[in-house]
């Protein structure tokens, strides 16, 4: 399943909200030196219910808009 998001690093708090079907991902880290990205795949890994290792950012690891991929 391949699923377009929109990243908001420095968040209060890690969520997830669905907005006319773009998944908005909020993450508490800082988009340096890919923590950011590593806080994506743990929340979405956490929300879907599957491994970590199971979801993997095909396009977009510098830009805020990604499209993941979720085996």
């Amino acid at each position: 399943m391949r699923l377009k998001i929109k990243v908001i690093p420095n968040a209060k708090k890690n969520q997830i909200v669905e907005d006319k079907g773009i998944f908005k991902v909020y993450v508490k880290a800082r988009p340096v030196n890919g923590k950011a990205n590593q806080a994506v795949v743990e929340t979405l890994a956490g929300f879907f219910k599957v491994k970590k290792r199971n979801v993997k950012i095909v396009s977009g690891i510098k830009s805020r808009e990604k499209i993941i991929e979720i085996l």
